[in-house]
């Protein structure tokens, strides 16, 4: 919680203490990124510049906890692919859930940093996602009862998109996009179509349309 957690981060690596108490995170440095997304291209430095943001952003415990831990799978990309990172996000929420195990991690931070794991990535390219498909997102981060969780995932990824060199102070449209397609679904009266519904089995399906298509019109 301090105002720059990366210079306790980079005092545990240089005396050896973070390979013994956080090896995932520790591993990060020296796997390179693609340079034009990445122009720090170290992925353990991003990952610094990632948490320096969500502090300066005023995140929460749990918010700058899963800056920290959004990336961990970038350590398992085979040599030959480097420097992209398919699928990194699958990689990553089993050794969050390992680590959170292991340390005993408090359930708010846990499932946090499961979500911006998981969808980190799909955050950052909402707009180019079908509305079906964003509101499946929005369904699993269950949005619906958790809308302030949501608003912490959204401002987690911020923090990575701006973790970059040179992107402290640039501007995330996503997190406005996913503002607006969540309130969207949210504003969908389902007691309202539940009333209407003369089949009581279809009434989960025509609710998800519904919220489908206020997702699409809300981008439009």
């Amino acid at each position: 919680m301090a105002p720059r957690p990366s210079r306790m981060f980079e005092t545990l690596r240089s005396c050896g203490a973070l390979a013994r108490i956080l090896p995932e995170l520790d591993a990060l440095w020296g796997v390179p990124q693609r340079a034009d997304y990445h122009p720090e291209v170290d992925t353990g430095r991003h990952v610094m510049l990632v948490v320096d943001v969500a502090a300066e952003m005023g995140l929460s415990l749990a918010g700058r906890f899963s800056a920290l831990m959004h990336d961990l799978g970038k350590a398992r990309t085979p040599a030959t692919t480097l420097p992209q990172h398919i699928g990194h996000e699958a990689a990553t929420a089993p050794l969050v859930a390992g680590l959170c195990l292991r340390l005993r991690v408090p359930a708010d931070c846990r499932e946090l940093a499961l979500l911006v794991a998981r969808y980190h990535s799909d955050i950052h390219r909402g707009a180019e996602l079908r509305p079906e498909t964003a509101l499946k997102l929005i369904e699993r981060c269950d949005v619906f009862r958790r809308p302030e969780r949501f608003e912490e995932l959204l401002q987690a990824c911020e923090a990575d998109y701006r973790g970059r060199l040179g992107c402290g102070q640039r501007d995330y449209p996503q997190h406005r996009f996913w503002q607006r397609v969540a309130a969207a679904a949210r504003a969908v009266d389902s007691a309202a179509i539940a009333s209407r519904c003369r089949d009581p089995a279809l009434i989960a399906e025509q609710i998800h349309a519904a919220r489908a298509n206020a997702i699409k019109e809300a981008r439009q």
